[in-house]
């Protein structure tokens, strides 16, 4: 009896022991699973649950509107910038190209036949760049601080050749000489003997190219119109003889890669001009301080999902920059659609067919692949739009979506009818194989795959190993009153929505 006595305290503390210990784990257990089904939660759900205000929601709307505001405007600021760089290269070629028809020939600007049209285009460039002041309409000046004009000529080193014999002496490596002309010695003497010397007597049958480079600066005034500070310009044209052929034509290339710079001295009168750059500087950092704002929210995102789990001065750079941040503000509404079920089939028929999608455009490419080299190596001498390979690729790709057939068809060169036989099996059976069967192939994988989510939504998504840990827990500690709300996406939804987690 007393040996009973003795041991029966000692059993109801482990006992008790035992009984907390397991209280404890099914506390933890209850909060974990609330903190499960709270982060899976839509913004309006977790409104109703716990009355937390949906801020991520509220600034990722507020944030697309100001992003797309400021798109808007940098496009706008863009298009002057595109528009000023387009009219200026047309006006240079009308200005230091002789004889120029308005409209290029091909991926060159024109071309020429004989001797003396080459020495003409030439001595016209250099005339036309000596009288710029005087003959151009816009606001153009020289650029004092290069080498002013420079004409550049390679040519294969001396030989001989006589085409009537059949004779070739030649030697293939090249030479390249240059000569320059400094803006204000044009219109001197030195500028005369240098015009005269031997270096303007051009021997064709070794001739491959005569290239003439120069500077010049612009400021675009139409920018002041749109109440934007005006920039200044530097054109860097480069005129390029090409005889590498040596077929008798001459193709005239014309190059203008155009350097915005920061205008160094300006003055300009006027008070709503100087108001309206504070005003969008102060849109610019308001901008600035929203997608912090989002960055830490989002930020904060991850570390409880950690948490969880554990228990540009360049218009091509910021252009891309900005575009790309606006697409992607854009698409991140899809997150918030995605907690609703008549909302989210978009993102789950992409998510459930990605996969099949990627391994059969992998099989596909290899098909495709192997048409685009045939074409390139067998009617790319027959046909302008097989010349190479990137444009066979764009040309096949254009032809699955089903553009530009009869052209593709018509264009062949019937020089050689094994050729042309070969180019109609070879367009019949690509557009056959792709757009009949690849492309149906294609589509009816996406199918697939809407279907299957469809019947998922109509019957129910597969049970998942979070779901059986969540599947007893109700909405324990989550108030159930429903209250008015400012926002109208958080009104009263149906009881059989409530307990639903879409996972994506």
């Amino acid at each position: 009896m007393e040996i009973s006595l003795k041991y029966l305290p000692g059993g109801r503390a482990a006992a008790s022991g035992n009984t907390m210990a397991q209280s404890d784990l099914d506390l933890n257990e209850t909060a974990l699973k609330e903190d499960l089904k709270f982060y899976f939660m839509n913004p309006c759900e977790k409104y109703r649950a716990r009355r937390q205000i949906p801020w991520k929601l509220a600034l990722q709307i507020l944030k697309i509107l100001m992003v797309t505001t400021q798109l808007i405007f940098f496009g706008l600021s863009n298009q002057l910038v595109v528009s000023f760089k387009e009219e200026n290269t047309i006006a240079f070629k009308h200005l230091f190209l002789k004889g120029y028809s308005g409209v290029d020939e091909d991926d060159y600007s024109c071309s020429i036949y004989t001797q003396q049209h080459a020495y003409d285009s030439i001595f016209y460039v250099i005339n036309q760049y000596k009288e710029l002041k005087n003959i151009s309409l816009g606001t153009l000046g020289y650029e004092h601080e290069g080498s002013g004009l420079k004409i550049c000529k390679q040519q294969y080193k001396k030989g001989t050749m006589l085409p009537s014999s059949d004779t070739l002496n030649i030697d293939v490596s090249t030479e390249t000489e240059c000569i320059s002309f400094k803006p204000q010695e044009l219109a001197g003497k030195k500028a005369e003997l240098k015009l005269n010397s031997s270096f303007f007597n051009l021997e064709f049958y070794r001739l491959i190219q005569v290239e003439i480079s120069f500077k010049l600066k612009g400021i675009a005034l139409q920018t002041i119109h749109a109440r934007e500070l005006p920039d200044c310009y530097a054109f860097q044209n480069t005129i390029t003889f090409n005889n590498r052929a040596h077929s008798g034509k001459i193709k005239i290339y014309f190059d203008s890669d155009t350097d915005i710079q920061e205008c160094k001295d300006w003055h300009i009168f006027g008070s709503v001009l100087q108001k309206n750059t504070q005003y969008i500087l102060a849109f610019d950092g308001f901008v600035i301080l929203s997608c912090f704002a989002s960055l830490i929210l989002c930020t904060r995102s991850i570390v409880l999902a950690l948490r969880l789990q554990k228990n540009l001065t360049s218009y091509d750079v910021c252009s891309i920059l900005l575009g790309t941040s606006t697409l992607l503000v854009w698409v991140g509404v899809i997150r918030y659609l995605g907690y609703f079920q008549t909302y989210n089939v978009l993102i789950l028929t992409m998510q459930a067919s990605l996969p099949k999608v990627l391994r059969f455009c992998c099989c596909a490419g290899m098909i495709y692949l192997g048409y685009t080299f045939c074409g390139w190596i067998v009617l790319g001498p027959y046909h302008e739009k097989f010349e190479d390979l990137n444009t066979v690729a764009e040309c096949l790709f254009s032809l699955v979506n089903g553009d530009d057939m009869f052209a593709t068809f018509a264009q062949i060169q019937q020089k050689s009818t094994l050729v042309w036989v070969f180019s109609r099996l070879y367009l019949y059976s690509f557009i056959s194989l792709f757009i009949y069967m690849i492309l149906s192939l294609f589509i009816a994988l996406i199918t697939d795959s809407y279907d299957t989510i469809k019947k998922y939504q109509q019957s129910g998504f597969p049970v998942t190993d979070l779901h059986e840990f969540l599947k007893d827990h109700g909405s324990v500690g989550y108030r159930k009153e429903q209250t008015s709300m400012p926002f109208t996406c958080c009104c009263r939804r149906q009881q059989s929505d409530d307990n639903l987690i879409l996972i994506n």
